[in-house]
């Protein structure tokens, strides 16, 4: 592995860009076959090479969204980050400027949080810290159950709930 990287290098970065502009062109060319369609309702001079211009610009239009968006992924994280290459030292290495940048960021947020508490300045935050470094407090304690009131068959002293009308044991009636 070389020194930190900071920075997203150079290729990716056009590679990146290539794909958001094959994204726009795609969506431009799926865009202009509604656009067509609206100048065109109800003309069927040429219907059939219209019909496939619009079909062609639209599956076009797609396939260059779906080509740009890859592109645009495999530029931002690189090949190994996006799984076309399963290489897990190689991912790491295309992911270090993000992670980076998340570390600067968590970093940045840590410092500002420990200037306002080097000059004593109420902070939410703080009440938040404590309340997660307070203990639990005890739980409180669960009501008794309700008693249950069951009913004793004569024939076969089998216990029954309150509502039954007949032993689920014998059949008998309560």
């Amino acid at each position: 592995m070389h020194g930190p990287q900071r920075q997203i290098p150079p290729q990716r970065r056009t590679i990146y860009y290539i794909g958001l502009a094959l994204t726009v062109l795609g969506a431009l060319l799926f865009g202009s076959l509604f656009v067509s369609f609206a100048l065109h309702f109800g003309d069927f001079t040429d219907f059939e090479a219209r019909g496939r211009s619009m079909a062609l610009r639209g599956f076009g239009g797609m396939a260059l969204m779906i080509i740009g968006r890859l592109l645009m992924a495999a530029g931002a994280r690189g090949l190994a980050a996006t799984g076309l290459v399963l290489d897990p030292e190689q991912a790491r290495e295309d992911l270090e400027p993000w992670s980076r940048m998340g570390g600067g960021v968590v970093h940045d947020a840590l410092s500002g949080y420990q200037e306002a508490s080097a000059t004593g300045s109420r902070d939410p935050l703080r009440d938040v810290v404590a309340g997660v470094q307070r203990p639990p407090a005890a739980a409180s304690p669960q009501p008794p159950p309700l008693p249950q009131v069951k009913l004793r068959c004569r024939g076969c002293q089998a216990l029954n709930d309150e509502t039954a009308r007949f032993c689920n044991q014998c059949g008998a009636t309560l």
